[in-house]
């Protein structure tokens, strides 16, 4: 029973960063109506500036949230400089640059501090409160920072006159334009946001999975089916759907898969949805007149 709820609980913490991963992929879907595939990169670029920083004597969270801000001014940076000019590029050459982004950061990555497989620190203590057994420090960690992050997003969304103002530019940019909105600044602060989040996924992640240029390419595969079970254009359903990724993840990998076949559980998903119930569980479905 002990394993079962490590297992369990395991699963909701990698579910809370594939969670994270989902709504900023959902968030950049919304505003463009593309998969930005650099989102991993450019989570891990921002990891990869946590550690260099935290390496030279800054404390762990200042570090942490001096990333995130990093991160999202490189969001609206991008966005500006790179998405803003294509955005009304075909969708093959929009999907070009972002295959193009995940080279760029992949390689840079390597290039600034090589492909050696680094360790990136926790800061949770190695034991968990409370004499639990069936859960490590980090883990429990790692579902309070997720919590946190999707509790304030939900809040600035949901509350905020700024919040409110990106979600009516990334649902109807013509009417938000007509009210004064300025459309471009509201789709830029959203990729600022969504490097945000990942970036936090990154930190999170990274302390398990240990730090490399190509860290999180199976995690944005995890994070990619999340998305896509609960809707692409849900931001809701990105948050479930990876939750429960996580979950499935793991209590397949070890009680009927094995850790080899784990990655197949996210590729069994993405043809499962797409087959299925493309819209995903909580995705809306779109009629149009022909």
């Amino acid at each position: 029973m002990e394993t079962f709820l490590h297992q369990l609980v395991a699963g909701i913490a990698t579910g809370g960063v594939y969670a994270s991963l989902a709504l900023a992929l959902v968030m950049i879907y919304q505003s463009t109506h593309h998969i930005n595939f650099a989102q991993g990169e450019l989570a891990m670029f921002a990891t990869y500036m946590a550690w260099s920083m935290v390496n030279a004597g800054v404390p762990y969270w200042i570090a942490f949230f001096s990333t995130i801000l990093l991160a999202f001014v490189l969001g609206v940076l991008l966005q500006k400089i790179i998405i803003q000019p294509v955005q009304n590029a075909p969708v093959l050459s929009v999907v070009v640059v972002f295959i193009g982004l995940l080279v760029i950061f992949n390689s840079l990555a390597g290039w600034i501090f090589s492909y050696t497989i680094k360790s990136f620190p926790s800061p949770f203590p190695k034991e968990a409160p409370f004499g639990i057994k069936f859960m490590s420090a980090h883990e429990l960690g790692s579902i309070g920072v997720t919590l946190v992050l999707l509790l304030f997003l939900f809040g600035f969304f949901r509350y905020t006159p700024l919040g409110l103002a990106m979600r009516a530019a990334a649902q109807n940019p013509v009417s938000s334009r007509l009210v004064g909105i300025r459309v471009g600044w509201m789709l830029a602060l959203g990729w600022g946001l969504a490097a945000a989040i990942g970036s936090t996924a990154g930190m999170m992640i990274a302390p398990v999975v240990f730090l490399e240029p190509n860290m999180m390419s199976g995690i944005l595969l995890y994070a990619f089916a999340a998305a896509l079970v609960g809707g692409i254009d849900s931001p809701g359903g990105a948050v479930f759907g990876g939750f429960l990724v996580g979950i499935l993840e793991n209590l397949l990998g070890a009680y009927l898969i094995g850790t080899e076949l784990k990655l197949s559980v996210a590729l069994l998903l993405i043809v499962s949805v797409l087959t299925i119930r493309p819209a995903g569980l909580f995705g809306k479905v779109i009629v149009t007149r022909v």
